[in-house]
């Protein structure tokens, strides 16, 4: 038989140079201190491992620090994490890692310093009888503040590294990422910034289906600056002969390599295997890959062969005394078997520690593992799960045993030690802080609860304690719709019940409705169903709490004084029973409704109270609720440098307590962006717009980009404005803010690239979707005021083309939207009548867009704008101040207008503001007017 190299053994890379470039630019890159990531994807076996270890050796060769890990099939017991525990496993000083870094003991558990938190402090997840609120409305610890500590030790571990030397960390396999570990990920690519880091990821794009879960976090990625996109494709028919060539040395003729390299399809893994059962076998080649991979098997003697069975069941990788013991062969034996599949490039070794106890093998393809675990009888497969299931009963409780003991329980149909397990599985995940793991790991126990019989469950644990703690991990791993769904099912399992407990259950599902654009009415339905079940009964904490929320649904759907009603029942029900957190949940609501009815000092006194009263509650939430509307209390009086302060304490408070992403911690952040672009603070505004360190649901994505969108535009970053423009498209109809904010974008945005009348239109679709009323009443106005600008934009271009018919169509469309922002205005009033000062303002840029409709503006009315967005608008006012300028010069008041232009152009230049910037400078140029 041949001794035949194989890939990554020390053969050259073959045409590979363009993509190697890439990486040894991005490595250059990164070691001059500008931090980067690169993304590879390609097909199963193109080539993506060899090319990052050929990467690593480049590094390696400029002294710097490569660490590798590698992701586990998401099928089989994937750990947490695993990738970035096995590649800090190769740091070369764990012991002061975790002291400098106390947190990474959730990676190095046996490395936690005596007086640090073990893994099980990192996240204090409540109990699962208690579903996730204390009966006391006592304080409680939020799920995923651990999670962030993690997080945030990983970034500082790196950090750390790259001061001494540069750093490549390598992630192979990223679509087989746990959900932790694709945060952790999105967590980094987020904070690339000077760190002599270079951050690699592999993974397959022909695995990744519609639905699979690292679809959205490339998408959300790939628009970071610091992280590019690297399509390893196949080799072409020529590149692949010579990879082929390379590989067999001179051993296969001519014609056999050009066969080989063809059937092959210019896939690496592919072509090796193939060539390698040619010359050892001598045998025809096979009609599937998969055909070539258990040829190779079957060539090995019998006792290889069963390791080989054995340890495919396993998964990926299995620790040595495990696959001694299912294999039921002696030392002696499994040693020689072990040699000759080790040989045979079968299996490698995988890092371990120092003692045979400690090691473990691994399949050295992915393909070879499926091809043989798909080719055993089922009722081997059976067996073998059993017998791995059985061994993992005896193993003493640690990371991850709950979990596999869980996955070959279930495919070996033993379903009450499978039920156990799961439910075990997600309280380990859990105290990981991974709630997307403890989700995963709750549904496999769901799917078999009725399956198993009452007296064989879990003692202690009810459905309906498993469903309320699914929306409670649902909706901390960024997914408020699967957390409805939860919500859902656990009112029906609660029906019949207790009164408190079915309550509690529907009070559960209509505050996650209501944390959801379209579910008005529903919520309102299921928040009545819960009333009615305790609406009789005495003072309780369930009962404060359905007040509370009762309250909030009313007051969503304008109806202020049943909302009124509700929360002064809510306060004093909570104070008869010391329940804080209802109560300032209750307060909130007042000081929001009281704020509509222009008792805005009042309001702010009330949402101080609620904030204090939330704060020595531990009602994380609800604080995170009232600094929320205090802030918008201070915007919307145009009191921007009170709000500035609240916000941004607020976003601070939600990032300490690990709920940055939260429903709450969303809106406070979107209010930090939008407040930073009003203010003039655009560098703030960008930083804090920056994509969420871990994956949440799209809607909260596009909520995020959406608010940042106008610095793009703005700053003239057309083509990715346009991108996201397309991008968000199809979240319209899902939440109204989008479509609102969307729309605004997508009409300036067609107005700075000389596309008038798509302005238009974008405006007139977004009212459309939108259907803006009362609630919406600052957008509306702002809608109309930008669709008029463009339609005076397209009335001037096609008085330019001589164009009547047009033009009198853009006027008519600028009359029309003037008078729907005077209309919401005017009907869409708070109840005191007096529009705030930004609504004020907009609807004087209406009136004065509205002038130009026939002719260069009214002086007067664009005054009038600049005046209004004084309170602090500063980029709004430079439009205005652009526009005076030219209504100036319509009446031939250069000096003024000189004035005007020269102030719109200092704040454009400032900000980065290059449209409004170049704007400026033409209309000066054209004036002969010096700018300065």
């Amino acid at each position: 038989m041949l001794d035949m190299p194989r890939l990554g053994s020390g053969i050259p890379l073959v045409a590979r140079s363009r993509e190697l470039d890439r990486l040894r630019a991005a490595f250059e890159q990164a070691a001059g201190g500008s931090a980067a990531a690169v993304l590879i994807a390609g097909d199963a076996g193109v080539g993506k491992t060899r090319i990052t270890e050929e990467l690593a050796g480049l590094a390696a060769d400029k002294n710097a620090l490569v660490l590798t890990g590698r992701c586990l099939d998401a099928t089989e017991t994937g750990l947490a994490y695993l990738p970035f525990a096995e590649a800090l496993a190769l740091v070369p000083d764990r012991e002061g890692a975790v002291a400098a870094h106390p947190r990474l003991a959730t990676l190095f558990p046996e490395l936690a310093l005596p007086d640090s938190p073990g893994p099980g402090a990192l996240v204090t997840g409540l109990p699962l009888s208690l579903g996730g609120g204390d009966p006391r409305g006592a304080s409680r610890p939020e799920q995923d503040i651990g999670q962030l500590q993690l997080f945030d030790a990983v970034h500082g571990l790196l950090g750390d590294l790259a001061a001494v030397s540069p750093v490549v960390l390598v992630l192979e396999d990223l679509h087989w990422a746990d959900g932790s570990t694709r945060r952790l990920l999105s967590f980094l690519c987020s904070r690339l910034r000077s760190q002599r880091l270079l951050l690699v990821g592999t993974y397959r794009g022909d695995d990744l289906h519609r639905r699979h879960p690292l679809r959205p976090l490339l998408a959300e990625l790939v628009r970071l600056a610091a992280v590019e996109r690297l399509d390893l494709g196949p080799f072409n028919e020529a590149d692949a002969r010579d990879f082929v060539a390379a590989l067999a040395e001179d051993r296969l003729p001519v014609e056999k390599v050009r066969e080989v390299a063809a059937r092959s399809e210019g896939n690496a893994f592919f072509a090796e295997e193939l060539l390698a059962m040619y010359v050892e076998s001598g045998c025809g080649l096979p009609a599937t890959l998969v055909d070539v991979l258990l040829a190779r098997v079957e060539q090995l003697a019998a006792d290889a062969q069963q390791v080989i069975r054995v340890a495919s069941v396993a998964g990926r990788q299995v620790p040595h005394a495990r696959l001694r013991a299912v294999a039921g062969l002696s030392d002696a034996a499994l040693e020689e078997a072990l040699r000759e599949v080790v040989q045979h490039h079968i299996l490698v070794p995988a890092q371990g520690g120092p003692s045979q106890v400690d090691a473990a093998y691994a399949f050295r393809h992915a393909l070879l593992r499926e091809a043989v675990y798909g080719d055993l009888l089922p009722g081997e497969r059976v067996r073998l799960h059993a017998a791995y299931a059985r061994l993992l009963a005896t193993e003493p409780p640690g990371r991850g045993i709950a979990a596999a003991l869980a996955h070959h329980s279930m495919a070996s149909h033993a379903l009450p030690r499978a039920l156990a397990a799961s439910v075990t599985a997600a309280e380990e995940a859990g105290r990981l802080g991974a709630p997307a793991e403890a989700l995963e790991h709750l549904e496999r126990a769901l799917n078999v609860w009725h399956a198993v019989p009452p007296e064989e469950r879990p003692e202690g644990i009810t459905e309906l304690d498993l469903l309320r703690r699914g929306s409670w991990w649902a909706s901390t791993s960024g997914d408020p719709e699967r957390s409805v769904a939860f919500a859902r099912s656990g009112a029906r399992a609660a029906e019949g019940g207790p009164p408190e407990v079915a309550a509690e259950s529907l009070r559960r599902l209509a505050k996650s409705l209501a944390a959801l654009d379209g579910k008005e009415d529903e919520a309102t339905e299921v928040i009545e169903r819960a009333w009615a079940l305790i609406g009789d009964r005495p003072s309780s904490y369930v009962k404060a709490w359905v007040l509370a929320v009762y309250a909030v649904i009313e007051r969503q759907a304008d109806r202020c004084e049943s909302a009124r009603e509700r929360a002064g029942l809510a306060i004093r029900t909570a104070r008869e029973v010391g329940a804080p957190g209802p109560e300032a949940d209750a307060l909130t609501t007042l000081a929001a409704l009281d704020e509509s009815a222009g008792l805005i000092e009042q309001s702010r006194e009330l949402l101080i109270e609620a904030m204090r009263r939330a704060t020595d509650a531990g009602a994380l939430t609800t604080e995170l609720r009232a600094r929320h509307y205090l802030g918008i209390n201070r915007y919307e009086q145009g009191l921007l440098d009170e709000a500035v302060p609240v916000i941004d304490d607020g976003v601070a408070r939600a990032a300490k307590t690990g709920l940055a992403w939260s429903g709450y911690g969303l809106e406070l952040r979107i209010m930090q962006v939008t407040v930073r672009y009003v203010t003039g603070d655009w560098d703030g505004a960008q930083a804090a717009a920056e994509p969420p360190g871990h994956r949440v649901s799209s809607t909260v994505s596009a909520r995020l980009a959406a608010a940042g969108a106008p610095l793009l535009v703005g700053r003239g970053q057309h083509a990715e404005a346009g991108r996201l423009v397309t991008e968000l498209r199809p979240m319209w109809s899902r939440e109204v803010l989008i479509a609102l904010t969307m729309g605004v974008v997508g009409a300036e945005l067609a107005a700075w690239q000389g596309r008038p009348e798509q302005g238009v239109a974008a405006v007139l679709e977004a009212l459309e979707l939108a259907r803006v009323h009362d609630m919406w009443l600052l957008a509306g106005i702002r809608l109309g005021a930008v669709g008029v600008s463009a339609a005076a934009d397209a009335a001037a271009r096609a008085a330019t083309r001589r164009d009547t018919a047009a033009q009198q169509t853009a006027r008519e469309q600028g009359e029309r939207l003037a008078d729907l922002a005077r209309g919401t205005a005017e009907h869409g009033r708070p109840r005191t009548g007096e529009l705030g000062p930004e609504g004020r303002a907009w609807l004087r840029r209406a009136e004065a867009e509205a002038s130009r409709l026939t002719g260069s503006g009214d002086p007067v009315r664009w005054q009038a704008a600049v005046d209004g967005f004084g309170y602090g608008a500063v980029y709004e006012q430079a439009i205005c101040r652009w526009r005076l300028g030219a209504a100036l010069l319509g009446v031939e008041d250069r000096d003024r207008a000189a004035e005007e232009l020269r102030g719109a152009h200092e704040v454009a230049v400032r900000l980065g503001a290059r449209p409004l910037r170049d704007a400026v400078a033409r209309l000066a140029r054209r004036a002969r007017i010096t700018l300065g």
